[in-house]
């Protein structure tokens, strides 16, 4: 798959209309790189011209400010927006919610002010704009599926709708979880909780989690975060649910529903 860096569109005086932010997940892990090439194959059938940082790209400096390392987390950001800003990117988007909440609420305090947007709210402009069309008949419609609100999307930003309504416009049948939106539950791996070990308790959370999703009956648990699909697939198999479950990225979802142009 190619995918142009920004030293090559510039190199060719070209501009890209959004940098996609990869992010350390989906880069580096297995999993979110499936999440990482759905949706770079979704801009491409749209027809978005994009690029990405490639080694360029650094982490935000998410994890280090959660985990309390101040310093760190500014010598990262500094780096990242002078890169940034030397390319005179205006528009970002990306499909990790902890990257889209740090460059959204915490960069512009370090001069780092960019129009950042989530992929689910891309998507969903997409869908509304009849940019995507999707297939009446898909392979998910009528399907139970339930979503799992991230921590950084939902609380952290309001984003409740975007997800679900691309999931609406695949005509499933959607089933809450008791915890959800507002009231949703942590799949465990927030604040920097992705890389320690968890505390003496009764019970994880992502355990906790994937035991409401479990509940609703669903086929299929999506997310929009490449650590709270970790999280909830570890509770799945742990629950030796995997030939029944699946938990995909909303990305994933609608990647092969596109009908062609």
């Amino acid at each position: 798959m190619k995918v142009n860096t920004m030293a090559e569109l510039m190199a060719n005086g070209e501009t890209p209309e959004i940098l996609f932010w990869v992010g350390c997940a989906g880069s580096f892990d297995q999993r979110a790189q499936k999440i990482t090439k759905a949706f770079a194959t979704i801009l491409d059938k749209v027809g978005i011209k994009f690029a990405i940082l490639g080694k360029e790209e650094a982490c935000t400096g998410d994890p280090a400010r959660r985990a309390g390392n101040e310093f760190l987390f500014q010598m990262m950001a500094y780096q990242n927006i002078q890169t940034l800003n030397g390319y005179g990117i205006k528009k970002i988007v990306t499909t990790c919610p902890h990257c889209f909440n740090i460059f959204f609420n915490e960069y512009p305090a370090l001069g780092g002010s960019f129009e950042v947007i989530h992929h689910t709210t891309l998507l969903q402009q997409l869908i509304d704009e009849g940019k995507i069309k999707l297939k009446p008949d898909n392979s998910f419609k009528d399907k139970k599926i339930t979503y799992h609100d991230s921590c950084y999307l939902g609380r952290a930003n309001n984003i409740y709708e975007a997800p679900r309504k691309i999931l609406e416009a695949l005509q499933v049948e959607l089933v809450e979880m008791k915890h959800h939106k507002s009231k949703g539950l942590c799949c465990g791996a927030g604040g920097a909780q992705m890389f320690k070990e968890e505390e003496a308790g009764t019970k994880r959370i992502n355990v906790e989690r994937t035991e409401e999703a479990l509940e609703t009956n669903a086929k299929f648990i999506a997310s929009a975060c490449p650590f709270c699909n970790t999280m909830m697939t570890d509770g799945v198999k742990l629950k030796e649910k995997e030939d029944k479950v699946q938990v995909l990225d909303i990305a994933e979802f609608i990647v092969n529903e596109i009908q062609e142009k």
